[in-house]
């Protein structure tokens, strides 16, 4: 059944800004944020140029197909959907704690008597996201990108003996899998055998990719400990305040697992820019594992998410193109 998007407007959020920041100032427009495809995310503006941001957690905001959709709530998964209120929570406190800035909330709700939906407002941070800033002004990013290797080395030394979403975690559950690069594994053969059912590339190469994953999993060696990562730190999921402090933003996702994961992305979305982000004591075969592992969920997730009605779909298209070629690449040139 197709899902109804609703066209949220002033009306429906007033109830929501009187609640979160009072009645000093009338609302005065809404409008939404481009990007979100799991949740809602909106720009309040009051009658005194003031600014704030909704996030609605809502079937009508989610964009991925209902099967994909309706696993948000597993959480022992841990590539489970990364969205929900409760994962918000948990993630900015846990980031909170290790004085890791982010949105400040001024209101986080789930008694839907404001809005029918689990909504969130928080502080709308001024000034461009680091994408835009290394864009414009590499140099002048390098304050900010320091201190973004600094929040990365605080959540990687932040080490416990389980690995799963945080909010899990708080709660004494457990993740499903017997460790991080088996829960890899397996999902890289979900994504591969996906890509494989959608492009034929992939189909004529599907075998020596399989082989190929299976021998850089089992070139693994075995851990016990796991550090914090946000999962998807892009360089448009980190903003920049005023002072050029990184605000890391779409928190939901926040886990334990190995750290490797998180540089395997933040190599791919910052590329010669990662340089500021690089660690030195990262297990190297693990890395190329979770990067192959990577570029295959990033063909098969867009690919998936344009079975709905996402509405950026050439960007879509365009990062699961990259990735697809990316993936390849691994490959030597006869087995292409």
């Amino acid at each position: 059944m197709d899902v109804v998007r609703r066209v949220v407007t002033r009306d429906h959020l007033e109830g929501v800004a009187r609640a979160a920041l009072g009645t000093e100032h009338r609302l005065v427009g809404v409008s939404r944020l481009r990007g979100g495809s799991k949740k809602g995310v909106y720009r309040l503006t009051f009658d005194n140029d003031s600014t704030a941001i909704v996030y609605v957690w809502d079937e009508a905001e989610n964009y991925w197909p209902t099967t994909q959709a309706a696993g948000a709530d597993d959480h022992a998964d841990p590539f489970s959907p990364a969205s929900g209120i409760e994962l918000f929570e948990a993630a900015h406190r846990h980031l909170d704690t290790l004085g890791i800035r982010t949105p400040r909330i001024r209101l986080a709700d789930r008694s839907r008597s404001h809005y029918p939906a689990d909504i969130a407002v928080v502080e709308d941070v001024p000034g461009d996201n680091v994408e835009a800033l290394l864009r414009k002004d590499p140099r002048g990013a390098e304050t900010t990108m320091a201190r973004l290797a600094e929040a990365l080395g605080a959540m990687r030394r932040r080490q416990v003996p389980r690995f799963g979403k945080v909010a899990l975690i708080d709660k004494g559950g457990a993740s499903e899998g017997s460790s991080c690069e088996q829960v890899v594994l397996d999902r890289a053969l979900d994504d591969l055998t996906e890509a494989a059912s959608r492009d034929t590339r992939i189909t004529r190469s599907h075998d020596q990719l399989e082989a190929l994953v299976r021998t850089l999993a089992a070139s693994v060696r075995p851990r016990s400990e796991y550090g914090l990562v946000h999962g998807e730190l892009g360089p448009d999921h980190v903003l920049v305040d005023r002072h050029g402090q990184p605000v890391l933003i779409d928190i939901e996702g926040l886990m334990f697992f190995d750290v490797e994961w998180e540089h395997a992305f933040l190599r791919l979305r910052f590329g010669e820019h990662y340089r500021w982000l690089d660690h030195s004591d990262l297990d190297e075969r693990r890395l190329t594992f979770y990067t192959l592992a990577m570029r295959l969920s990033l063909v098969a997730g867009p690919l998936r998410l344009l079975d709905g009605d996402f509405p950026d779909r050439d960007a879509m298209r365009g990062i699961a193109e990259h990735n697809l070629r990316e993936a390849l690449a691994f490959l030597p040139m006869d087995d292409r």
